[in-house]
């Protein structure tokens, strides 16, 4: 028997944290988080940039008084046909299909990326209801490939996976604003466990941390800010009651309810987009626009409340909770429910914000009921739309913790009857997922 040092390559993961081919990985993959997190500090700045000149400037230097209310209309419109350009005419189809669920998939190929980036961009950017954390996963993984590629053309599947991995956590962790909700939303949804969970985990917790020190480093550079989920200045939460409890069971049935309807809606658009996406991808857009512009003229509220991922506006909404009646929180469900299941159909971006802000402002509109305060109404509003738009049960209950913080800890026993119950309600109510390929088992 040799004493042959296992290669990077060997299936044994014991072997492979063993190898001193690892040792290489663990340096690389602390260094790949240098430019990712850059780069992911770069788009979603870019994306913010964007959205306050389009929909803002804009308007504004063009003489109208604010933002009319068909405005959105044009932006949109024209995101449907940059994104349906980019998908038909670049590699990669331009990322994963987001009515399909949320994927993490395998390390993504180099040549897929001005793909991924320029459709994810002019979804974001223009208003779309899609979140950036999708494509930021898929960008990490194909910088990560690119970096491999170029120092070692031959490199071995288990370098690719494993930095191609390291580079997502880099990615999510910028948006995430911390470095374990990234590594808990890439296991739970790449479905890593035993030992090979480790071998990916620890290099990509290295990229995140210290891609996390350059985004820091980023924002006092650049003042610009950093990315951060936590709500500040809300109440506080009271401790959990039974009529709680019960409020958590009626609050996940309904979550399934809405989160079903919205797959369904985006499946049944995804075939006849597809069909012919340049001429209806801007129908789609104008579509989202033109329900914005009901919200809009109904309520009296800015189109900010429909358009967009829902993640910069869920805060102001908790904590502003009083100056929303309750047509109006049920309406913005409605509008953002249908903006969101036809942008799910065919644009490229993230599943997480919009729904986190639909199930916020469900939640808060059933506590001008008895028996559920506001936050709590919030809390297990946001657990339950997102695990069943994710059907992520632990993501989703750290998510309510990330963004409510102490009260979110106060209320995770509700929280979890909530997130429990829509995820078997949900699992009754979508469709059957696609077949999974089984390279995910293995791979971030």
């Amino acid at each position: 028997m040799t004493d042959r040092a296992p290669a990077i390559g060997d299936p044994d993961p014991v072997a492979m944290l063993r190898s001193p081919s690892y040792l290489v990985l663990l340096v690389f993959g602390a260094l790949i988080g240098v430019p990712v997190a850059a780069v992911a500090y770069g788009f979603l700045w870019a994306v913010a940039e964007v959205q306050q000149y389009v929909f803002t400037t804009l308007p504004d230097d063009l003489g109208f008084d604010s933002q009319p209310g068909w405005w959105p209309i044009l932006p949109l419109a024209l995101s449907g046909l940059l994104v349906a350009l980019a998908i038909q005419k670049l590699p990669g189809e331009a990322g994963h299909k987001p009515a399909e669920g949320f994927k993490t998939g395998g390390p993504v190929l180099p040549i897929e990326l001005p793909g991924i980036a320029l459709a994810s961009f002019a979804t974001l950017s223009l208003g779309v209801v899609l979140g950036p954390e999708a494509p930021l996963i898929a960008i990490g993984s194909g910088l990560g490939v690119l970096a491999v590629h170029l120092l070692k053309r031959d490199a071995p599947a288990a370098a690719l996976m494993v930095i191609g991995g390291a580079g997502s956590f880099a990615a999510i962790a910028t948006l995430l604003g911390s470095p374990l909700a990234g590594a808990f939303l890439l296991m739970e949804a790449a479905g890593l466990g035993g030992a090979m969970m480790g071998v990916v985990l620890v290099p990509g917790l290295l990229a995140a941390g210290v891609g996390s020190l350059i985004y820091v480093g980023l924002d006092n550079w650049t003042g610009v800010g950093t990315f951060s989920l936590a709500i500040s200045d809300i109440p506080p939460a009271s401790s959990p009651t039974i009529a709680q409890f019960l409020w958590a069971i009626a609050i996940g049935l309904l979550a399934a309810v809405v989160g079903a309807g919205i797959t369904r809606f985006a499946l049944f658009l995804q075939p006849i987009v597809e069909r012919r996406m340049v001429l209806l991808m801007p129908v789609v857009g104008a579509f989202i626009g033109v329900i914005t512009l009901v919200f809009v003229t109904a309520t009296d509220r800015t189109s900010a409340d429909v358009l967009f991922s829902g993640q910069d506006q869920l805060g102001p909404m908790i904590t502003e909770a009083s100056s929303w009646t309750v047509g109006a929180l049920l309406l913005v469900v409605v509008c953002k429910s249908l903006a969101y299941g036809a942008a799910l159909s065919s644009f490229r971006g993230g599943p997480v914000f919009p729904g986190m802000f639909i199930g916020a402002a469900g939640g808060i509109a059933l506590s001008h009921l008895p028996g559920l305060p506001m936050i709590a109404g919030a809390a297990m509003g946001i657990g339950a739309m997102t695990v069943a738009m994710l059907g992520l049960p632990l993501v989703s209950v750290l998510l309510v913790v990330l963004f409510l913080q102490a009260d979110g800890l106060q209320l995770i026993p509700v929280v979890v009857v909530a997130v429990v119950v829509s995820y078997v309600a949900s699992a009754w109510l979508k469709p059957a997922p696609a077949p999974t390929p089984t390279s995910v088992d293995t791979t971030v």
